[in-house]
């Protein structure tokens, strides 16, 4: 008898309705990009063709592509000072991925940067290129001071004490 243990695969943890909100959103994001299609095309697209669509929080999955979407130009503006590219030179998800990070920290106040932040490094790290969730912490990490200063001094003063 050999003492060898059976490994049993464990399951990926769940992703939670919000996760999955800005998975939806952000593929949304791509295909708008990409195809050129009109936003109700692509929310349509996204719900008949996305099985995240089911368990995805689709309020918020909606807010964030549309408000990206529809702000899509300030937003890439005000993140081109933090890019080390000519935009169009990011690959297209994580060009997605900061279009709505972008989004995220300017309009939705009520989520913590931080977790902002680690959200898109999260998506990234599913959908980008190897190193893509380092680029996507070091811009969205750059930006998030010029929309959110109070909060990200608050927070390294927190971590200092």
């Amino acid at each position: 008898m050999s003492d060898d243990k059976v490994l049993i695969p464990q399951e990926a943890p769940k992703k939670t309705p919000r996760r999955l909100a800005r998975e939806v959103a952000m593929q949304g994001l791509y295909e708008w990009r990409m195809s050129g299609n009109s936003l109700p095309v692509i929310e349509d697209h996204l719900e008949q063709e996305n099985e995240a669509w089911t368990r995805a929080d689709r309020p918020l999955a909606l807010v964030l592509l549309r408000g990206a979407a529809e702000n899509a130009d300030a937003l890439e503006a005000s993140v081109a000072a933090f890019v080390d590219r000519p935009l169009g030179e990011i690959s297209p998800i994580e060009r997605a991925i900061l279009l709505l990070g972008a989004y995220e920290l300017t309009h939705r106040i009520e989520t913590p940067y931080r977790v902002v932040i680690n959200e898109a490094i999260e998506l990234a790290k599913s959908f980008g290129g190897t190193d893509g969730h380092r680029y996507i912490n070091g811009v969205l990490d750059k930006f998030a001071p010029t929309v959110r200063a109070a909060e990200v001094e608050h927070s390294a003063k927190q971590r200092k004490k």
